[in-house]
């Protein structure tokens, strides 16, 4: 049995849009198989069916169909923005109803590919994204695990350098403790052998004192006080005055053994130019002594200018 063709069909339309109304006539809606590519709009649900070869191409992926309890909307945008002059082509032939349908199906069948295509491509980008956003999380994670073990080692790095610092210096003072330990028995020690000499020259004194106050004859006795060895104290030394003289010495810095023999030949030096200065020039006869010394006259001051230079002059020819 054929299928009934639906004849009361209602559609209306704007520049950009067409709606078409079906009526379902008792039909559930989901028994309705919906059909629809650029020129083609097939609604097949037993035993009735709607076919429409579209005056103009619509845009079948972005049009809508609502189904309803009794009856299907369609929503079908234009392509083209205009208005129709009927919804379905006029004079339209079995041949050229049989090459419409065959070409809507090849389109059906090419859209159906490039959106499996499509689908396919967004999904390998979908999980290409996903695995790159799980290398990120990894080796963030990677990153974190890193950064808390370098963390830990240089804690327990500075905990072992402390650790180090604290031994050596725990080192160093158990050094010193026993260093004073030992400075310590060694002063106990020298005080002890100190004691001991001054306990032995006591006991000397007293033997001697008993050896001096022993009386001769069998029933002689003497009795010393045992706070003889507390009670001993020395005598207290007699006071006097030391004087000490110096030897005269001519030069006024104090006297230094590496410049004792320079001091000696410049001493040499000026008694031996006196001597000839006293035999060889007569004007300075009546001079006296100190008024012969070079010394003496540079102190003078001018007036004695002219023998100062003199003077100087012979013992430098000296």
């Amino acid at each position: 049995m054929p299928p009934l063709q639906i004849k009361d069909y209602s559609w209306q339309q704007t520049e950009s849009a067409v709606y078409l109304s079906l009526p379902l006539r008792g039909v559930r809606p989901g028994n309705a198989d919906i059909f629809c590519t650029e020129n083609y709009l097939k609604v097949n649900y037993p035993p009735f069916l709607f076919e429409a070869f579209l005056y103009a191409p619509i845009d079948d992926i972005n049009s809508k169909a609502k189904i309803g309890n009794d009856a299907i909307v369609f929503t079908l945008f234009k392509k083209e923005i205009g208005m129709w002059e009927a919804l379905s082509l006029a004079s339209v032939d079995k041949e050229m109803m049989q090459r419409i349908r065959e070409k809507s199906v090849l389109q059906a069948q090419a859209k159906a590919k490039e959106l499996t295509e499509a689908k396919a491509v967004t999904k390998r980008e979908d999980e290409r994204y996903a695995l790159k956003i799980m290398m990120e999380i990894e080796e963030n994670e990677r990153k974190k695990i890193e950064d808390l073990k370098e963390n830990e080692r240089q804690k327990a790095t500075k905990e072992l350098e402390a650790w180090k610092e604290q031994q050596k210096n725990a080192a160093v003072e158990e050094e010193k403790i026993e260093k004073e330990l030992k400075m310590c028995q060694q002063k106990k020690q020298i005080e002890k052998e100190i004691k001991k000499s001054q306990d032995k020259k006591t006991t000397n004194h007293i033997k001697s004192m008993k050896s001096k106050n022993f009386t001769k004859g069998k029933n002689a006795k003497i009795i010393f006080s045992e706070k003889l060895k507390d009670d001993y104290v020395p005598a207290p030394r007699s006071t006097g005055n030391i004087k000490i003289q110096f030897t005269p010495r001519v030069f006024p810095t104090a006297l230094r053994e590496s410049q004792v023999a320079e001091e000696e030949e410049w001493l040499h030096k000026q008694a031996e130019a006196r001597r000839i200065m006293n035999e060889d020039i007569p004007e300075l006869h009546d001079l006296k002594e100190e008024e012969k010394n070079p010394e003496w006259l540079k102190d003078k001051g001018k007036p004695w200018n002219y023998l100062y230079h003199m003077l100087q002059t012979m013992q430098m020819q000296e």
